[in-house]
């Protein structure tokens, strides 16, 4: 996409279907007069005259406690420097996104318009009511110093400047772990900072809360170093002024031990980088081109510990590992400020961590076998859902013994599991499955290029390096609509009718004639369906040509599965293909069964979709937890269709015991715990969340997973074909670009496991 197309896009995604990004919703009923009156008039007194006896009720009766005011007047926006409060707006929105995803806490977004420190003090102070928690951002240094601090000092609730404090607390973290595997201790370790701003002050003042010592630190802001006879230094970096003659960059890190880059792109060289104390540790936090090339540093250096601020190598310092979090803990005690205590609790949080066994979904993100604390893995990942239920509660903890805490809290366990549930209302696993296609993308045919929605999604998972597209289609057609979009890139295009692909239609008709002539399928047959888009498409995958495809944006779905199974068939030992949607819903991803293909299974085959639902679920790093749900619970039904779903459990129980399953139950049982615990306690889902549904037939499968897609604009991810020998998916007709999307972004994750598995035999 070209620099033009890129910017129609991003203002694109701004502006429709509604400008912004984030926005108020009701959490309340409202639909009848007795709602509104209790709403506003006249039963909104009530609270109102509970608050005005004792003003801590407000965060009984109002959202106060859950929210935070994301605060900036636009003077130092996103590398993009002082543009003003409006033109801040889209980033204060984004960031307030960000809370909501990770840890579930509403913002509003405040753009103050003034320079004057004091102005904004006060605005911010008159406001405060408001919220819970005020998070300040891209306000300009120094004064975000003197901001941050009167407001910490005259407000009662937690006040923290991000873009000061969550590098330093991430880096923090890292580098208690990078100490531990060079095996040198912080009080002995010199350290060069390259920045000299906010948060290059923020991290050395953290770090030297973990021992590293004030003579040893060395910082340098573009000028070079940091000496005590530079009167343009502010007040605080004149603390870690030196009392010397200036040396240059390359000099002092000599012996180094520690470079911490917050500055600009390529500052560092190989040469300084070898002049380094052995197992040095760097981190170059310079986005997006960092002070030293990742790959440059660890073919200079084998024994380096690293750490950039891209996603694209190991050890990103990512700040959502930690504001969201951090505020989390904060307002969910009610704290009056957040402290150093608190900040230091999240480090410690965050650098034990990434010591503890990683949970499979995270390796599943991060296309990884198993990662394991070492060189490459000193901090936890982004993704990692365990983030919320480890750092949350020990910033509460800090809180609470360093007594700024209000509402102390009593029983941890309920807690952790209240801070999992508000997991469950974000897309985390599509954000995980797409990161693990973009680890090894795959040879992926679009069977219907010549469509303007079906090259869009193209145009995306090629960007987004998701997958290598293939272009099926009339070549005329998929390259003036490629204009149209902006798609300028070197993609494959193939038209099956071009006479130019004679001789490749020839030797795929032979192949498929080989494999259907006792069939009643003559070789001309084979040559005819062979110009046709599905057929071809197949043969590409079954001759390994590409290493999946996506198809059916045009076609009823029995029409496109057909040639799916002909050519390409079931896997080895399959007995039975069927389909899965994955569904993000806001209790978390939910797997239904089967969606598209088998109208009415017997028993037996309902046990087979569980089981092949079971390993998909897995493919996910999702545990599965199944119930085959009916609209019978547990035999109180005789009837042959409550029957067959009791012997389809039979047999799972015998032949699969391991597995987590059970029913005939209906599906409110099955995903309300407390009723399914109250009324069936010995069932083998007592106590669990289910995640997963079998149904009875193909209609009953089919309309739910439409019915929550459009009623409640739930996300779909499917149908996933399961049981095929190869990596094929298939659209339903008329899907969307980000079905599509979706869908070649799981056939990458298809042909990545199916490639482990060729590899292990």
């Amino acid at each position: 996409m070209n620099k033009e197309s890129k910017r129609r896009e991003a203002l694109l995604y701004h502006a429709k279907p509604t400008p912004g990004k984030i926005q108020v919703v009701p959490t309340k009923k409202y639909a009848t007069q007795r709602d509104l009156s209790l709403a506003y008039s006249p039963g909104v007194a009530e609270p109102c005259l509970e608050i005005a006896k004792d003003v801590d009720n407000v965060y009984k009766y109002t959202a106060k406690g859950n929210l935070v005011a994301v605060i900036t007047n636009g003077t130092a926006v996103l590398g993009l420097g002082d543009i003003g409060p409006e033109a801040s707006k889209p980033v204060m929105e984004g960031k307030g996104l960000l809370f909501k995803i990770f840890a579930d806490i509403d913002v509003f977004d405040i753009e103050i318009d003034t320079k004057n420190v004091e102005e904004f003090i006060q605005t911010v102070k008159n406001i405060a009511p408001t919220f819970g928690g005020i998070n300040l951002e891209d306000i300009k240094a120094p004064e975000s110093f003197e901001i941050e601090r009167r407001l910490v000092e005259e407000l009662n609730i937690p006040v923290m400047h991000d873009d000061q404090h969550g590098t330093a607390i991430i880096s923090a973290a890292a580098l208690i772990n990078a100490l531990e595997l060079a095996n040198k201790k912080a009080e002995d370790v010199k350290v060069v900072v390259s920045g000299a701003g906010s948060a290059a002050i923020a991290c050395a003042d953290l770090y030297r809360l973990l021992g590293v010592k004030m003579e040893n630190i060395f910082m340098y802001n573009s000028k070079g170093l940091l000496t005590k006879n530079n009167p343009s230094l502010s007040e605080l970096q004149q603390k870690y002024a030196k009392d010397i003659a200036p040396i240059s960059l390359e000099q002092v890190l000599v012996g180094a031990d520690v470079f911490i880059g917050l500055s600009m792109g390529d500052i560092m060289s190989a040469q300084m980088l070898l002049g380094m104390a052995p197992n040095p540790i760097v981190f170059a936090m310079a986005n997006p081109t960092p002070e030293i090339d990742y790959n440059l540093a660890i073919q200079t250096r084998k024994d380096i510990i690293m750490a950039t601020g891209r996603s694209d190598h190991p050890n990103q310092v990512n700040n959502v590992l930690g504001f969201p979090y951090i505020f989390r803990g904060a307002l969910d005690v009610r704290a009056t400020k957040i402290n150093e205590a608190m900040k230091m609790a999240a480090v410690k949080a965050l650098a034990s961590l990434a010591k503890e066994s990683v949970p499979e979904q995270v390796n599943v993100a991060y296309g990884a076998t198993k990662l394991v604390f070492g060189k490459e893995y000193i901090i936890p990942k982004p993704f990692d859902p365990r983030l919320i239920s480890i750092v949350a509660p020990a910033v509460a903890r800090a809180a609470m013994d360093s007594g700024v805490a209000q509402n102390p809290i009593t029983d941890w366990n309920k807690y952790e599991e209240e801070l999992m549930e508000r997991l469950g209302n974000d897309n985390k696993m599509l954000r995980m499955i797409t990161n693990k296609a973009k680890m090894d993308p795959k040879r992926i045919v679009f069977a219907e290029a010549e469509h303007l929605d079906v090259l869009k999604a193209a145009q995306i998972v090629h960007e987004e390096a998701i997958a290598i597209p293939i272009l099926l289609g009339n070549k005329e057609i998929i390259v003036e609509l490629m204009q149209e979009l902006g798609f300028d890139a070197d993609v494959e295009i193939i038209d099956p009718k071009e006479k130019g692909e004679d001789s490749r239609r020839k030797r795929f008709a032979e192949a498929h004639w080989g494999s259907r002539k006792r069939r009643g399928i003559s070789l001309y047959d084979s040559e005819r369906l062979m110009r046709e888009r599905n057929y071809f498409a197949a043969m590409m995958v079954n001759v390994g040509e590409a290493d999946g495809l996506v198809a059916g944006h045009t076609r009823s779905y029995p029409t496109v599965v057909k040639p799916m199974l002909q050519l390409i068939g079931k896997a080895h030992r399959a007995s039975i293909v069927a389909t899965t949607n994955l569904m993000m819903t806001a209790r978390g991803p939910m797997f239904l069964s089967d969606t598209a293909i088998n109208i009415d299974p017997t028993a037996e085959e309902l046990a087979k979709i569980a089981v092949m639902t079971a390993k998909t679920a897995r493919m996910f790093g999702v545990e599965p937890v199944i119930a085959m749900v009916s609209y019978s619970n547990f035999g109180s039904s005789v009837d042959p269709r409550a029957a067959k779903i009791r012997d389809a459990v039979a047999y799972l129980h015998e032949h699969h015991p391991d597995l987590i399953v059970d029913g005939e139950i209906q599906s409110d049982f099955a995903l309300n715990p407390e009723m399914l615990k109250e009324k069936f306690p010995f069932s083998k889902l007592a106590g669990k969340k289910v995640n997963t549904l079998i149904f009875p037939n193909l209609d009953s499968a089919n309309i739910t997973y439409k019915l929550l897609k459009e009623l409640n604009k739930v996300e779909s991810i499917g149908p996933i074909m399961m049981g095929m020998d190869k990596p094929v998916h298939i659209f339903q007709l008329g899907a969307s670009v980000e079905e599509m999307v979706n869908m070649a972004t799981i056939a990458v994750l298809d042909a990545q496991e199916k490639g482990k598995k060729k590899n292990s035999n």
